[in-house]
């Protein structure tokens, strides 16, 4: 039923009822007071990559209760990964491109999930934008700083559209505790973060000395490799391209800084207004290569003051080997007790679960990722500060339904494009330093690297496939 009949049947009905003395309420009204929200006043959502993590936030989506699955796009439709959600979801229409299913049914939905391997966030969401769709898309927003220049600007474009990565540590506790604490001056003056994430990451059993690409395999009979492909540089098909495979190269996705980066840093950038970054250092690369990401990578991104706020620097350690020291009071981490401290005294901890440590000029903090929320260090400290902490509020939504409740206008996204872009670009930086093995000094005004004129091509990225180019135009 089209909006202007449904409205005419309920004006309508409204005046009929009126002349016998009636009053009608809203279905709308009648269903959120009993928990229910009717079919006609969900959002109808097309989800494109719908296997493993598509998976899981279909499903989360789903959950809410406020949208209707009409669509499913995988360019693997039917491969084992995505059966358990086309099964889930019968009637809803399949395809294998997002071109072909926008183009047949894009008047049938409002909105699409995208939850296909980093590089190829990039086409589906633009086109999702340019057809007039709500956006919720997985974290990183693109591969490279380019895209997303191109994917806020799409989002500026069409300001009545809702956007959203998916970092959902955006609507647990960890953001409105970040929120609440810097607003009221319990956070301030932070001039250093740790950030880690110590996880054994699929390449991490590779050769690094590789000089080429694998040798292409022949393509399963499910997958539409070419639509895989999208607008990147071609690369024969191989079984360590696919399935969450593709995080592990350059060419096609983001590493554990793109992962895990969103997860752990991005509550600290938003509201210590950290934007991007004037130097990348990569101070540590193991098993550095041109092809896959190192074994292990610490990296410093330095950010200028900020009004009243002063200087702070991020340092970043991935790696299985690449732990780092912690502040006296940390408290529980699975030490070593082999290994001595060292002569600063900072305790080495043997395995640290992913997080951040937040230095400020007078309190220092630990945090994990995710919704995780922060505690203060040491424990006295922790105590002394017991009774002057803030209420926290709690969030009014998950971050699927915060997503969906945008979509419908009810409330606004907690990480739009405008505020996802710049942490996603920190990343893109961050990948680019890892892959060239160079310090990048960037101008936060001009958007340029200044101190390596071919870094500065790269970042722009590789010209788009031919065929994929329209996707470059706001």
């Amino acid at each position: 039923m089209s909006t202007n009949r449904r409205d005419f049947l309920k004006t309508g009905a409204t005046a009929a009822l009126g002349l016998s003395g009636f009053t009608l309420i809203s279905p709308s009204v009648l269903g959120k007071s009993m928990g229910y929200v009717a079919p006609s006043d969900k959002v109808n959502l097309a989800c494109i990559g719908i296997g493993n993590r598509g998976n899981e936030i279909i499903k989360e989506l789903n959950k809410t209760g406020l949208c209707n699955i009409v669509a499913l796009c995988d360019v693997d439709m039917g491969a084992k990964q995505t059966l358990e959600v086309m099964n889930m979801f019968p009637q809803a229409k399949k395809y294998q491109d997002f071109r072909k299913m926008f183009d047949e049914i894009g008047g049938e939905f409002d909105a699409v999930s995208i939850a296909t391997p980093d590089f190829s966030h990039f086409p589906a969401t633009m086109m999702a934008l340019s057809e007039g769709k709500h956006v919720y898309v997985e974290k990183p927003m693109a591969r490279t700083f380019q895209e997303v220049d191109l994917m806020m600007a799409a989002a500026k474009k069409y300001p009545k559209l809702a956007t959203q990565m998916g970092n959902q540590g955006h609507s647990e506790g960890n953001y409105f505790q970040f929120k609440t604490w810097k607003e009221a001056g319990v956070i301030k003056d932070v001039t250093a973060i740790t950030a880690h994430m110590n996880s054994r990451r699929r390449w991490h059993g590779w050769d690094p000395k590789i000089t080429k690409f694998p040798t292409p395999e022949p393509i399963p009979s499910t997958l539409d490799w070419d639509v895989w492909t999208s607008q990147a540089q071609p690369h024969g098909f191989h079984k360590d391209f696919h399935n969450g495979q593709w995080r592990c190269w350059y060419d096609f996705g983001m590493g554990a800084l793109g992962d895990w980066g969103a997860h752990i840093i991005d509550t600290a950038h938003e509201f210590l207004e950290l934007g991007l970054p004037y130097e990348v250092n990569p101070v540590k690369l193991s098993g550095h290569n041109s092809f896959f990401f190192p074994m292990s990578t610490t990296l410093e991104f330095k950010f200028p003051e900020r009004g009243a706020m002063p200087p702070l620097t991020i340092t970043w350690y991935d790696g299985l080997d690449n732990i780092p020291a912690v502040p006296d009071g940390y408290g529980v981490s699975e030490l070593d007790p082999n290994i001595p401290p060292p002569s600063n005294g900072q305790i080495q901890p043997a395995k640290l679960n992913p997080g951040k440590i937040i230095y400020s000029k007078e309190l220092t903090f630990k945090g994990g990722s995710h919704g995780s929320t922060l505690s203060i260090i040491p424990a006295e400290k922790a105590k002394e500060w017991e009774s002057k902490l803030p209420e926290v509020p709690q969030s009014p939504s998950n971050h699927f339904a915060n997503f969906l409740k945008a979509c419908k206008g009810e409330e606004k996204t907690r990480s739009p494009f405008e505020i996802a872009g710049p942490l996603s670009q920190v990343f893109c930086l961050g990948v680019m330093a890892q892959q060239m093995g160079v310090k990048l000094e960037f101008d936060r005004e001009t958007r340029q690297i200044t101190n390596n004129p071919l870094a500065n091509q790269v970042l722009a990225g590789m010209p788009p496939r031919k065929g994929w180019e329209e996707f470059y135009r706001v």
